[in-house]
């Protein structure tokens, strides 16, 4: 659960979250706030859209570290010369 806190998995996941949520908030609901309909059903819509990629980010660097953390040490090609 560290590994989501560390400073460049945040900025990752937030460059994540402002690319992917405003994708899709515009395939989604743009053109409803765009005509005046944003009632409070489409601001939690809104919301959701940001939080979903925000959760998949940071579930991806959960799953990536917990892999790290279990495979052995990979040989470099210095430990394969001696």
């Amino acid at each position: 659960m560290q590994a989501v806190c560390y400073r460049r998995n945040l900025r990752s996941a937030v460059v994540i979250v402002l690319i992917v949520g405003t994708v899709l908030f515009a395939i989604n609901q743009l053109d409803v706030v765009v005509h005046g309909g944003a009632s409070t059903t489409v601001v939690v819509k809104i919301a959701l859209t940001y939080l979903v990629p925000f959760c998949v980010s940071n579930y991806g660097v959960l799953v990536a570290t917990r892999r790290r953390r279990s495979m052995p040490p990979v040989a470099t090609r210095r430990d394969r010369v001696r």
